[in-house]
């Protein structure tokens, strides 16, 4: 039987991401290429929308979002959005959803990665994340090592070591 597992999860801080977006907001209404541009940033449900006058005052609102996550030390993988669009009248929109958990396809690289490495885990998909077990810690640092190493264009974080 495992002894030891850790999980491993995707998971972002809602309430830092909060605190970028609204610094990004502050200093986009000071700024004065944002001036007379109509720009915003704020949350529309679960996701963020930028709007703006011009498809270009989107994108350096974007830029600023981006920043301010970086300096809240959130990874930009956690991002998930495409190029703006128009909107109603003459503005632009841009919809960025906030990626949480590690969703089934995700989930299966991680274990074929695993398993084709020959380390000696139990790899197990539960709800959004993976269960990564083993009797020696020393294969769970491996494992670590190899998930750290491949690149899944998600953030992942390594909890419940035990």
């Amino acid at each position: 039987m495992a002894d030891n597992s850790f999980d491993v999860v995707s998971q972002v801080d809602r309430q830092e991401v909060d605190n970028a977006l609204n610094q990004a907001r502050k200093e986009v209404s000071q700024r004065f290429d944002f001036k007379d541009t109509g720009t915003s940033i704020a949350w529309s449900g679960e996701q963020i929308e930028i709007r703006s006058a011009t498809e270009a005052k989107v994108k350096a609102a974007f830029e600023v979002f981006k920043e301010r996550l970086v300096r809240r030390e959130i990874s930009l993988k956690a991002l998930d959005h495409e190029e703006p669009k128009p909107a109603a009248g003459s503005t632009y929109r841009l919809e960025i959803k906030i990626v949480q958990g590690i969703d089934q396809e995700k989930g299966r690289a991680m274990v074929k990665d695993l398993k084709r490495t020959g380390l000696k885990v139990q790899v197990q998909i539960q709800d959004d994340q993976v269960r990564v077990s083993s009797k020696s810690r020393d294969e769970l640092q491996r494992a670590i090592a190899q998930l750290k190493e491949a690149d899944y264009a998600i953030p992942l974080q390594f909890v419940n070591y035990r």
